[in-house]
């Protein structure tokens, strides 16, 4: 029976098994997310959380100690210059199981384990943004208060603008304005003629 055995074996030796987590928590750094099986990932949370934690502090001896783990130059180097960076404001709770289906050949369960700090869909700036966006407190009062704006705007555009009724009567005008000396002239040589045909009667 295993009651209040929470340390898992994991079905290796002790040498195998921290050689096994020492290269899952160096992938982990590299690549930023793994997967393997749901057991094996909860087993690497608690031996590579401490580390990061260890990682805040970028001393001579915190590399040292780091190193002892990991057994990997490169991965020391970005525990210490990109991801204790990331995580300065973080205090714990670097690392997320996501439980995936389990595999094909012997039925286990399979999950992801990744740092937190690297996913680009469970970000707060990103849920705080999409709030924003869908914010409706204020909004119908501020379109109701444009609303009346944009129509005094129309309605003052609309008494600048002349009617068409009134554009009709100012073009009849101007045409009768232009049509009024034609007329004139007409009668006057009418008048005129007349005045000669008279003349000649009284002649004759």
């Amino acid at each position: 029976m295993r009651h209040g055995k929470k340390f898992n074996h994991l079905g290796r030796t002790s040498s195998h098994r921290k050689a096994m987590l020492s290269n899952m928590a160096t992938s982990l750094i590299k690549h930023k997310r793994i997967t393997t099986t749901l057991a094996k990932a909860k087993a690497l949370r608690q031996y590579v959380e401490p580390l990061i934690t260890k990682s805040k502090n970028d001393t001579t001896h915190s590399r040292r100690t780091v190193f002892s783990y990991l057994q990997d130059k490169e991965a020391v180097t970005i525990l210490f210059r990109e991801i204790s960076e990331k995580v300065a404001t973080r205090p714990g709770g670097y690392t997320r199981i996501i439980k995936l289906e389990n595999r094909l050949g012997d039925n286990a369960e399979m999950a992801f384990i990744e740092l937190v700090d690297y996913n680009e869909v469970y970000k707060k700036d990103g849920d705080a943004q999409e709030r924003k966006s869908t914010r409706r407190r204020g909004g119908k009062k501020k379109a109701s208060a444009a609303a009346p704006a944009a129509d005094t705007t129309t309605e003052v555009a609309v008494d600048e603008k002349p009617t068409a009724a009134e554009e009709t009567v100012a073009e009849v005008e101007e045409t009768a304005a232009e049509a009024a000396p034609a007329v004139d002239d007409e009668a006057e040589t009418q008048n005129e003629d007349s005045q000669e045909e008279g003349k000649e009667e009284k002649k004759d």
